[in-house]
């Protein structure tokens, strides 16, 4: 069985690893793991994730600039998007379902609820 793409982009380095390894651990997943979001639009090009996931608040580029960053891209606009933050109120969620993220999910989150988020993902993708 071919292994999913992920990308996840999160300031915060030991959440980061934590998520990955999670991740890596299920068996499911192949991911690319990135502390800044700058980058994104070149990722995504180079990487081909099936889902990418953006962390809200992160210096230089947060998560609803890169949001708009692949909205502008051709590749970028066929990833879902998934916002896993700390930020849970009602405005913040609006915003980012407004530039097209498929789930919002609030820090902390549990592994098997990520990976449920990500399968719905990936089912709506398709």
């Amino acid at each position: 069985m071919e292994k999913k793409k992920i990308l996840i982009i999160d300031d915060e380095e030991d959440f980061l690893k934590m998520v990955k390894m999670n991740l890596e651990e299920s068996g499911e997943f192949e991911v690319l793991a990135l502390s800044t979001a700058k980058d994104v639009v070149y990722q995504v090009n180079n990487f081909n994730p099936q889902v990418v996931i953006l962390d809200l608040i992160m210096p230089s580029v947060g998560g609803l600039e890169a949001c708009e960053m692949l909205n502008n891209d051709s590749k970028g606009q066929r990833t879902p998007i998934i916002i896993l933050s700390a930020l849970g109120k009602d405005i913040d969620k609006l915003k980012a379902y407004k530039l097209g993220v498929v789930d919002y999910l609030v820090k902390p989150i549990q592994a098997d609820a990520l990976i449920a988020a990500i399968n719905k993902c990936l089912r709506y993708r398709n």
